[in-house]
Parts: C-alpha cells; sequence; structure tokens
C-alpha cells in the first residue's frame, strides 16, 4: 500500500462507511485544509454548488476560501447508502457571515473512492437556510463533533 493509503478501503460494508463518513466530518470540522486535500486523490474532481476545483491544489484553495467567510463552521455528516467504492452522505453545517447572520447549510454528496481509500471524486449539492442564533442545533465546541453528541436523524434534521 502506498504511504498515502486512508483506510478503511473499499469495497466498503455498512461498518466501514460509516466509519469513513465520520472520518471526513472529522476532517472538515478541524477545517485544516492542507490536511483535508490529503483525504483525496492528487488528482481528485469536484462538484461543489459552482465550483469545480481538480486536484488538491484546487481543492486547499477552495477551501482555504470557504472557511475565511464560514465562521464558527460545525458540520455533521450521515451515511445515506454505500456499494463497493461509492458512498453517498447527507450533510448539514451550520455558520455566520461576516454580518454575524447564521445559516444552515444542507447537502447531499457522491463519493467515489480508489483502491487506497482516497475520493477520486466528489459531487456536493447543497443550498443554504438563514437561521437565527436561537435556531442553532450544533453547539459543541469548535471542532470535531464529540462522540456523545447527537447526529441528523437524532436532532431532527
Amino acid at each position: 500500500m502506498s504511504h498515502e493509503a486512508r483506510p478503511p478501503f473499499p469495497p466498503f460494508t455498512q461498518a466501514t462507511a460509516i466509519q469513513k463518513v465520520r472520518a471526513a466530518e472529522d476532517g472538515w470540522n478541524n477545517r485544516d485544509p492542507h490536511k483535508v486535500a490529503l483525504a483525496y486523490t492528487p488528482d481528485s474532481q469536484w462538484r461543489n454548488r459552482h465550483k469545480f476545483p481538480i486536484g488538491r491544489a484546487q481543492i486547499v484553495e477552495f477551501l482555504t476560501r470557504k472557511w475565511a467567510t464560514e465562521s464558527e463552521y460545525r458540520l455533521i455528516k450521515e451515511l445515506w447508502a454505500f456499494t463497493d467504492n461509492r458512498i453517498a452522505v447527507r450533510f448539514a453545517y451550520e455558520w455566520h457571515d461576516a454580518s454575524g447572520q447564521w445559516w444552515r447549510s444542507y447537502g447531499n454528496e457522491n463519493w467515489e473512492f480508489d483502491e487506497q481509500g482516497l475520493m477520486q471524486k466528489r459531487y456536493a449539492s447543497i443550498n443554504d437556510l438563514a437561521i437565527t442564533a436561537a435556531q442553532r442545533k450544533f453547539l459543541w465546541a469548535q471542532g470535531p463533533r464529540p462522540n456523545d453528541y447527537p447526529g441528523l436523524s437524532e436532532l431532527g434534521l
């Protein structure tokens, strides 16, 4: 295996797909673009809203810009379906913009992995909903979601 291998590897089982989803969630909640990019193949292809980053350098640039404008970002991902080397997730994240307006962004992602467990394709569809600070549900300290914090289904999302 290469030094870039990211277990668990395909083909996925329900348990390993859930593990992969949580690892992705934790990585994004750490908000380190360089570390997050290492979970993707060097030539990974994305569609994120109307942006189409290709490769790790563009992923780092994309995430750097994203997290510069999405303050106090907190994300929860949930497994939707899986097969062989593909996983589908639904997710929501909360953040606020420079004016202090809070948002909850909802979406779905389709992922495809190589044999080393690196994501080679990521297709994300996302919608944003303005919320008040009182409507927030993702209230843990910045960073990965605590293991005992409820997921999307438990939060009614």
